[in-house]
């Protein structure tokens, strides 16, 4: 059989010794440095928010597990524990503790309401202030909607820390939520809410100019509209569309830009407002500022439940099937 024996590598293939003059006669080669890192600006960051501490309710909150308002009772109970501890109230953590919450704790939770209210006038959202009544008052088995499909019958214990979420004034009426389930209220009125609001809202124009005169009737002139004298029927034909624009976009409140808004006509006295903030009488100070009056606001919606045909009055619970 014929030998397997490689056949010997050529002498160019192989590699060649270098000697120390041809060290000598090769110039010096450095490598090039490498781009300077940031100094530790790029880790301060992580290790700032690694040991950063939140207040556990506040902490919970954020999950979105349930209000603030709700974790302290959650605490308050023994239901929240941080690395495996009991937790106790005021206790503050890190993102690397570990927090663990009792299943009792949303058995709790899912026994709450949510209650849906077409407020009249002449009720306050909140507590009673001023002799006004609260609207909570309406809560009772003899104003509960016979169109209700939640399958729930009232209890006394629904009124139990039942609170508004997004409240209207006295004089407004329409669409109050009243729960008392944290995660509904942060949902709805949270810092970084995105839920949309809508309105109906019946204005007076207050700052119109003087209509023109004929050039023969100097001393006969057509109507004025004035600051003493309104315009409370087809509002649209005077009110200035440069105005409805800003109406939209380019105001602000309490020295902050509003966010953009969907602002138009409903009919002739009537305009619909779509919001995604809330700040407080927004609507009516927004308006202010281009010389509309609100005679009247209704709420119709917020996110994907409207008020629909919930007749004044009368409320309804918001079913397991349905979700803001």
């Amino acid at each position: 059989m014929p030998s397997s024996t490689r056949p010997p590598v050529p002498p160019a293939a192989l590699p060649r010794t270098a000697n120390a003059s041809d060290a000598a006669k090769r110039p010096l080669l450095r490598r090039p440095t490498p781009p300077a890192r940031p100094a530790a600006a790029a880790a301060a960051p992580t290790a700032s928010a690694d040991t950063a501490t939140t207040r556990l309710n506040k902490r919970l909150a954020e999950l979105g597990l349930c209000s603030r308002r709700e974790a302290d009772d959650w605490i308050a109970h023994g239901w929240v524990y941080v690395n495996g501890a009991v937790a106790e109230m005021g206790v503050k953590v890190t993102p690397q503790d570990r927090v663990t919450v009792e299943r009792a704790a949303q058995r709790h939770q899912d026994a709450r309401v949510t209650i849906l209210l077409n407020k009249p006038m002449g009720y306050v959202s909140a507590q009673a202030e001023d002799g006004h009544t609260p609207a909570v008052s309406l809560i009772n088995p003899r104003s509960h909607w016979r169109g209700d499909q939640s399958g729930l019958r009232f209890t006394p214990p629904h009124l139990r820390g039942l609170a508004p979420a997004g409240r209207l004034d006295i004089d407004s009426v329409g669409l109050l939520v009243l729960t008392q389930d944290g995660r509904v209220a942060r949902q709805l009125i949270g810092e970084d809410s995105t839920l949309d609001k809508e309105y109906l809202v019946r204005v007076v124009y207050e700052g119109g100019a003087p209509a023109a005169r004929h050039p023969d009737e100097r001393s006969a002139p057509l109507q004025e509209i004035g600051d003493n004298d309104p315009v409370s029927t087809n509002v649209q034909a005077v009110f200035p569309p440069a105005l409805l624009e800003r109406l939209r976009h380019g105001l602000s409140l309490d020295g902050q830009p509003l966010k953009p808004a969907k602002v138009e006509w409903q009919n002739p006295e009537q305009l619909r407002f779509v919001l995604v903030e809330g700040k407080k009488r927004q609507i009516r100070r927004m308006c202010e500022q281009v010389g509309l009056k609100v005679v009247g606001l209704k709420r119709i919606r917020m996110g994907r439940i409207t008020l629909g045909s919930l007749p004044v009055g009368q409320w309804r619970y918001l079913a397991p099937n349905e979700r803001f």
